[in-house]
């Protein structure tokens, strides 16, 4: 079974990724947060030092792209290719009610015709792979088998599928027989499911439903339980000591880095969101760390929390609905 890492925008940025395969090694493929290019293909200088080539030093990364236009897609695509890239990733996928109007992300899957229009104009010109992540539809699952023919008219280096429309955002059932299908058909291209993987008994669910399954993408269960790959390969449960060290170089990164005390705030409180579920019970340390709103007071919740909260290293991440 090959793995990936999901790009997950305000989580997975560089410096969590170098963090990550320093203490939990062995992620094959890592995907960078989405780069959103305006109509000229011009895109902010934070989106650029996420996958300058520097700061991702013994990463395999694909970066992502998230736009509508053709032009500014290979535009982007010919700065990323100058860059060294081999590879980028077309985000078909995201649900956010700001993305999807545009015709972007998810918004792009509204109309196949228009998708393969595109497709047909950057395949046509791309100087690099192109990989797609893609959800069942807009509204339904029963979208997918046209979407998929659109699809399979071009080189893909791989098609990841987010395993719901986007109607069900993150909250629906996966709907495991419409993925299943899709994946029995077959395609001149790899398939990697994505879609509520938290542990083990989530893996073997999905290769029972797809005999065969060979690539796996990870997102918010990577999040909520760093050593989740790990674990999923046979290897250890993650260890306190272990997310201690971790957590404590994440924030000396991000000072490293220069990155400003509320940012890094933000950004670890937003990653505790799914972390949190290893301490289960620990209510009162939890509601310290999230009102906390300078370093020394946020260090101090998160000490607590180590010192005196009880730690499950089998705990599952349960995502709200």
């Amino acid at each position: 079974m090959n793995f990936e890492f999901a790009p997950m925008e305000g989580v997975t940025g560089y410096i969590y990724r170098r963090t990550h395969a320093r203490f939990f090694p062995g992620v094959p493929r890592y995907y960078a947060p989405f780069i959103a290019p305006d109509g000229q293909g011009r895109f902010k200088l934070g989106s650029l030092r996420d996958v300058l080539p520097e700061n991702n030093e013994g990463l395999s990364l694909v970066p992502q792209i998230l736009c509508s236009s053709a032009a500014a897609f290979l535009s982007v695509a010919q700065e990323l290719a100058a860059l060294g890239y081999d590879e980028v990733n077309l985000n078909a996928g995201c649900p956010s009610a700001t993305v999807v109007p545009k015709h972007k992300g998810a918004g792009m899957l509204s109309d196949p015709d228009e998708l393969d229009a595109f497709l047909r104009e950057v395949f046509s010109r791309a100087p690099v792979k192109i990989s797609v992540k893609t959800r069942l539809g807009l509204e339904s699952g029963e979208e997918f088998p046209r979407l998929m023919e659109v699809y399979r008219r071009y080189p893909l280096s791989r098609l990841i599928i987010h395993a719901r429309p986007r109607s069900g955002f993150y909250k629906s059932e996966p709907e495991l027989a419409t993925f299943a299908g899709a994946f029995e058909e077959g395609a001149p291209f790899p398939i990697s499911y994505n879609g509520d993987i938290f542990c083990p008994a989530d893996l073997h669910r999905v290769s029972e439903a797809a005999p065969g399954l060979e690539e796996i993408m990870l997102g918010r269960g990577a999040a909520a339980n760093p050593a989740l790959f790990r674990v999923l390969t046979g290897g250890a449960a993650l260890e306190k000591e272990e997310l201690r060290e971790f957590h404590a170089a994440l924030v000396s990164g991000m000072k490293d880095a220069g990155i400003s005390e509320h940012h890094i705030l933000s950004r670890m409180k937003e990653l505790w969101f799914y972390m949190l579920h290893m301490f289960p019970g620990s209510v009162r340390e939890a509601k310290a760390l999230n009102k906390a709103r300078a370093m020394p007071d946020y260090l101090s919740a998160v000490s607590a929390l180590f010192s005196s909260g009880y730690f499950d290293p089998n705990a599952v991440f349960i995502p709200p609905k």
